[in-house]
């Protein structure tokens, strides 16, 4: 455990963390943040099958600012929801764009907060952001971590039930950090688990690592799931997802988190694996 603060210190982080939350707060209502998209790639074809939409937000001051910053005060100050809303908006109408420029259709990953996922109008905010887009449900994939989804098992499937029906799709995040239930994970109508980088990172050193990576993947083909590994650096990790079946990936080894101009650019060059 660190150091706890002491009063000094506590009293600054208190004042950083109101200064920050005033400054979301002005950011949302200007529409400050921009989102940049990480290509998901299947593995067999090699070819670009979808992007995720990841939040950033450049302070004019202070340049572009961690997610990891002002995520968790979003989160604690309940500005997660309007944040995530904006979100999920900006990213089914930009990929309805795309479409209409004439590029291959692509899903489009949005990550749901915890506020966010239990919030009364969710399913309600998911169907008008597809609506004003016009964008067809098939083409959003909706991404709850571990940890929330399993919260409360019970709102969980009501909630992804609801959502199904819009014909969207459902992953979860950052598989294998939390405490899945198996008896629970077999009853959501999940399309896709994404392992966590964490198990990703030394699957060219750790025979371990490789063996629960292994059987998250037989595990999720059973139960009818695409399996999609996270934060895929090095070809020797590639090759060893590939050996294993994986379905997809995700990562710098194919491309990093890019703007809009740029993602138009990858998509018109037709980049493969």
């Amino acid at each position: 455990m660190g150091k706890p603060l002491s009063r000094a210190e506590f009293g600054l982080e208190a004042v950083h963390q109101f200064a920050l939350e005033s400054r979301l707060k002005r950011a949302i209502e200007k529409e400050e943040f921009k989102l940049f998209y990480q290509p998901l790639v299947d593995l067999v074809t090699g070819r670009m099958v979808g992007m995720e939409a990841l939040l950033r937000w450049e302070v004019s001051d202070l340049g572009m600012m961690p997610p990891s910053e002002f995520i968790p005060v979003a989160e604690e100050t309940g500005l997660i929801v309007p944040l995530g809303e904006w979100v999920l908006k900006t990213a089914c109408a930009q990929n309805k764009r795309w479409q209409n420029a004439g590029f291959p259709p692509l899903s489009v990953s949005v990550n749901l907060s915890g506020r966010q996922f239990h919030h009364q109008n969710l399913v309600e905010k998911v169907e008008g952001a597809l609506r004003d887009a016009a964008l067809d449900p098939q083409w959003l994939d909706l991404e709850i971590t571990e940890t929330y989804a399993m919260q409360d098992a019970d709102f969980t499937l009501a909630i992804l039930k609801s959502m199904k029906q819009l014909g969207l799709r459902i992953s979860i995040d950052d598989f294998g950090t939390g405490y899945s239930s198996l008896s629970h994970l077999k009853n959501f109508p999940i399309d896709t688990l994404k392992i966590d980088r964490s198990f990703v990172k030394d699957l060219a050193t750790d025979a371990k690592e490789e063996a629960i990576v292994s059987a998250i993947i037989v595990l999720a083909h059973s139960l009818d799931m695409d399996v999609v590994a996270e934060g895929v650096e090095m070809i020797e990790e590639l090759k060893i997802l590939r050996k294993h079946h994986c379905d997809k990936m995700q990562g710098y080894l194919f491309s990093r988190p890019i703007g809009v101009t740029e993602f138009e650019a990858l998509l018109s060059s037709g980049k493969t694996l």
